[in-house]
C-alpha cells in the first residue's frame, strides 16, 4: 500500500471518528434540552445583557456626529493598513498580542492582514465604547465590559478556518487534532466546566496540600488543621489563617516550594488553617453571622485553648479578609479585641466603592439572576462563580483553552495552580446574596453601623488591632486602590505592602522563587498614588517583610506544640476530608 493510500485510509478513519463524536455531541444536546424542558423556564435576559446592549446602542445614536467621525477615523486607519501591508519592502508591523504571536500569522500575508485588521477594528470599537456618554457610569462600565467580551470572542484566533495554526495542525495530522479536540469538548460538556490542566496529575493530599498536620476539630462549617512543627521551639502567639470559602485553602499549600503554610511553619510559627466545608444543604441557613460566630470566633477560641495563648495572629484572604474585619469590629465592641494580636489581610476589601469589574455583576439585573438561579436551593453552584472570575480575563482563561484544547487538540499541561482554580466550591446561597447585596452593592461594611453582625453594629473605625495589609498591583478582583482603603478604615497601626502581580500570584510568591517585587513606604500616605510615588521597590517576595513585622508581636519562644496532643485529639491527617469534597 502506498503512502498516499495510507493517508487516504487514515483521513477516512479520522472523518468517521469526527462523525461519531459529533453524534455523541448531538445526543448530549438532546439530553440537555430534555432536561431543560423538565426544569423551570430559563431566566429571560440573564444579567440584563440585552437591556444593556439596547441602552448602549441608544446612547451611541444620540450623537450621530461622533459616530460619523469615528467611522471616518476607522476608514483612514484601515486604508493606511492596507497600503502598509501591500507596500514592497515595508517594515513588518510588530504585533505584541500573544493570541497572534505564532509565526504562522506573519508568514502568510492574508493572515497577517486578518490579524492586523481585527486588532484595528477592535481598537476602534473599544474607542467608540468610551464615548457612550449618555449612560449612567455603572451602565456605561457594564456596556464596555460586554462590548469587550464580544470583541474578544470575535477574534480570528478563536475560529478554526481563520486560525493558520489550526489549519496547519489539521493538515499535518490529518484531522487528528480535531478528533482530540472534540473529545476534550465532550468531556467538558459532561462535567459542566472547561478543563484547563491535566487533573489526573494532581491529588489533594498526595502532591498538593501536603504539609503534614492533623485535623483537630470540625463542625458543620469547617475543619481546623494544626500543622506539625519543624522547629524545636515556636513563637508563643500562634497563627490562624482564614482562607476564602469561595475557593479551597490549599492555594496557600500547593507544592512544597510554593506553600505559604509550609514556609510559615519553618519560620517557627504554630500554624492553624480553617478548611471550610464545600457548602451543602446543612448550610442552607448560613449568613455572615454563621461564618463569624460558628467559624471565626470558634476557631479563635480553639486555637487559644490548644496553645494556651491569650491571643492569636490572624490572616484573612479575599472575602475572608472582609469578614475578618467585621469580626474584629464585633470583638472591639464587646471589649474582647485582645483575643487577636494582629490581623493580616491578603487582597481584601472593606470599602467596595472601587471594587473593580466585579461590581458589574451586582446591579439589580445580575442580583435578580442570582436569586432566580438559586431560588429555594441551599447553595450556589461554584462553577457559576468560577465562570464569572474567568470572564474577567476571558482571553487567558477561556479563549486560550478553546483554541488549545478544542481546536489544536493539545494535551493538557499539568499545572498545580490551574488544578486549584478548577477545584470550585459551592457556597451557601443565602449568605452569598447577602454578601453581594450588603457589601458589594450597598457598601454597608464601610459605613459605621451599616451592618449588624452577631447582634452588634459594625464600626471598623473602632478596630485598633495592628494590621498588615497586602495588595496586588495587577489584582483585578480586589484592586490595589480598593485594598489600600483598609489603611484608613481602622484606628490602629497599619502597614501596607504592594506586591507585584495579581490576586493569586501576588500572594503566592515564595522567597525561593525570586519573582516579582514589592513596594513599601514608611510615610503615612493618604492615597495609593501617594504611597506609590514615595515607595521603595524591593525585588522578590514580600513574605520576609511580613515576618519581620509579625515576629516582634509574637512573644517568646516556647516548646513546639504537637498537633493532637492535649484537649483536642487528632481526627484525621491533614488536609482533612472537607477539602477533598468536589462539586
Amino acid at each position: 500500500m502506498t503512502a498516499q493510500s495510507d493517508q487516504s485510509v487514515q483521513a477516512q478513519e479520522n472523518f468517521q471518528k469526527i462523525t461519531d463524536l459529533m453524534g455523541r455531541g448531538q445526543q448530549m444536546m438532546l439530553e440537555f434540552w430534555t432536561k431543560q424542558h423538565e426544569a423551570p423556564p430559563l431566566i429571560p435576559d440573564p444579567l440584563g445583557i440585552m437591556s444593556t446592549w439596547a441602552k448602549a446602542w441608544g446612547a451611541m445614536l444620540t450623537d450621530p456626529t461622533q459616530v460619523m467621525e469615528q467611522q471616518q477615523r476607522y476608514l483612514t486607519d484601515a486604508l493606511a493598513l492596507w497600503q502598509r501591508l501591500f507596500t514592497p519592502n515595508a517594515t513588518p508591523a510588530v504585533v505584541k498580542d500573544k493570541r497572534f504571536a505564532g509565526p504562522a500569522w506573519a508568514e502568510n500575508p492574508a493572515f497577517d492582514f486578518l490579524r492586523q485588521s481585527y486588532l484595528l477594528t477592535a481598537s476602534h470599537i473599544m474607542q467608540a465604547a468610551q464615548g457612550l456618554d449618555g449612560m449612567e457610569p455603572a451602565e456605561k462600565a457594564k456596556a464596555q465590559f460586554l462590548i469587550k467580551q464580544f470583541v474578544d470572542a470575535m477574534s480570528p484566533s478563536n475560529f478554526a478556518l481563520t486560525n493558520p495554526e489550526v489549519i496547519n495542525a489539521t493538515m499535518e495530522s490529518g484531522g487528528a487534532n480535531l478528533i482530540k479536540g472534540l473529545e476534550h469538548l465532550l468531556g467538558d460538556l459532561q462535567t459542566g466546566r472547561m478543563k484547563m490542566t491535566d487533573e489526573a496529575a494532581f491529588e489533594v493530599g498526595r502532591n498538593v496540600a501536603i504539609t503534614p498536620g492533623k485535623v483537630v476539630y470540625q463542625n458543620r462549617l469547617f475543619q481546623l488543621i494544626h500543622y506539625a512543627p519543624t522547629t524545636e521551639t515556636v513563637f508563643a502567639t500562634p497563627l490562624l489563617i482564614f482562607p476564602p470559602w469561595i475557593n479551597k485553602f490549599y492555594i496557600l499549600d500547593l507544592t512544597a516550594e510554593k506553600s505559604f503554610i509550609r514556609w510559615a511553619v519553618a519560620q517557627g510559627l504554630s500554624v492553624f488553617v480553617v478548611s471550610w466545608k464545600n457548602a451543602d444543604e446543612s448550610l442552607a441557613d448560613a449568613t455572615i453571622d454563621t461564618y463569624v460566630d460558628e467559624g471565626m470566633f470558634t476557631a479563635i477560641k480553639l486555637v487559644r485553648e490548644i496553645c494556651d495563648a491569650p491571643s492569636v495572629h490572624t490572616i484573612g484572604y479575599c472575602v475572608a479578609g472582609s469578614t475578618l474585619a467585621a469580626a474584629l469590629a464585633v470583638l472591639a465592641a464587646r471589649g474582647e479585641a485582645d483575643q487577636v494580636a494582629s490581623a493580616t489581610f491578603f487582597t481584601a476589601q472593606t470599602d467596595f466603592s472601587d471594587a473593580g469589574e466585579l461590581t458589574l455583576f451586582i446591579d439589580d439585573a445580575s442580583l435578580d439572576t442570582v436569586q432566580k438561579m438559586t431560588g429555594d436551593k441551599p447553595v450556589l453552584d461554584g462553577r457559576y462563580m468560577a465562570t464569572t472570575f474567568n470572564l474577567l480575563r476571558s482571553n487567558d482563561l477561556i479563549w486560550n483553552y478553546v483554541v488549545n484544547n478544542y481546536m489544536l487538540g493539545k494535551d493538557y499541561f499539568p499545572f498545580d495552580l490551574l488544578y486549584w482554580n478548577s477545584d470550585a466550591t459551592n457556597v451557601p446561597a443565602r449568605w452569598h446574596r447577602q454578601y453581594l447585596e450588603q457589601m458589594y452593592r450597598d457598601n454597608l461594611l464601610a459605613k459605621p453601623g451599616g451592618m449588624t453582625v452577631c447582634g452588634t453594629p459594625v464600626d471598623l473605625s473602632k478596630v485598633t488591632t495592628p494590621s498588615y495589609i497586602q495588595a496586588g498591583k495587577e489584582d483585578h478582583i480586589a484592586p490595589a486602590r480598593s485594598a489600600f482603603k483598609l489603611t484608613k478604615a481602622f484606628s490602629g497601626e497599619t502597614r501596607f505592602v504592594l506586591a507585584g502581580s495579581g490576586h493569586i500570584a501576588g500572594v503566592v510568591n515564595p522567597p525561593s522563587a525570586n519573582k516579582y517585587q514589592h513596594w513599601t513606604n514608611d510615610n503615612n500616605a493618604t492615597t495609593l498614588e501617594a504611597f506609590t510615588a514615595g515607595a521603595t521597590e524591593t525585588k522578590g517576595s514580600w513574605w520576609p517583610n511580613w515576618l519581620a513585622w509579625l515576629t516582634p508581636r509574637s512573644g517568646d519562644q516556647v516548646p513546639a506544640r504537637v498537633p493532637g496532643q492535649g484537649a483536642y485529639a487528632a481526627i484525621e491527617d491533614s488536609p482533612g476530608g472537607y477539602v477533598k469534597e468536589r462539586i
